[in-house]
Order: structure tokens, then sequence, then C-alpha cells
């Protein structure tokens, strides 16, 4: 069966890690048989703390931009940017400038275990 929802009418849930960060479960694995898609929204001057998931992520940022560590690997992300973090891989975020950051998060239909990283 079909789902239609306006990402207006879903309930934006403090996240506990890091500052200025909150999701949107916009389809669960409930919802869709092989994914789960999340819209995180990190506030101007937030973070999301580095930290491993046991599932990979398919992102795409919808505004803002942020500093981004991924791995070995130090970016800025962008509006349009697409973003592919692999499970196991150690990630966080921190915003850049005035503007929240926003981006679109897929997940696979799978247990996703988190676990902070001391840097």
């Amino acid at each position: 069966m079909s789902i239609h929802k306006k990402r207006n009418t879903i309930e934006s849930i403090q996240q506990n890690a890091g500052k200025g960060v909150s999701m949107q479960m916009l389809l669960s694995l409930a919802d869709a048989p092989n994914f789960a898609m999340r819209c995180f929204t990190i506030d101007a001057g937030g973070f999301m703390p580095h930290h491993t998931n046991t599932v990979e992520h398919e992102q795409y940022v919808l505004s803002g931009s942020a500093r981004v560590i991924s791995g070995d690997k130090t970016f800025e992300a962008h509006a349009g940017d697409v973003l592919f973090i692999p499970a196991g891989e150690a990630h966080s975020y921190e915003t850049i400038g005035d503007e929240a950051y926003v981006f679109l998060c897929l997940i696979p239909k799978g247990e996703d275990c988190i676990e902070m990283v001391r840097c």
C-alpha cells in the first residue's frame, strides 16, 4: 500500500546526543519494507558527535552546510550534496554558518546500534 505524508505534520524529536539535533521519522521500517527515511536538522551552532552505526547511511543535504568527519576524511557538505556513510564508519557533523543543516538519511532494514566514539 502506498503512503503519502506531509513533512510539516510529522513530529520532530529532539535527540539526546550532540547540540541542537532533531529528527523526523518520515518513513519507518514499519512503513516501508527495505529502508527507513529520516530527516535530521542540526541547528546553527549545533553538532552531532562522533559515532558509529551498524547500518549504512545514504544522505541528501536539503539545506545549510556542515563540516563532516567520516572515517579519515573531513569535508564540507552543502545543500544538494549526496553522502554515503558505510556501516561501522565513525562520523560526525558540525554546522557552518547561520543556517540549520538539514538532511535526509535513509537506512536499510536491520538493527541500528549506535555507539559514541571518543576522538
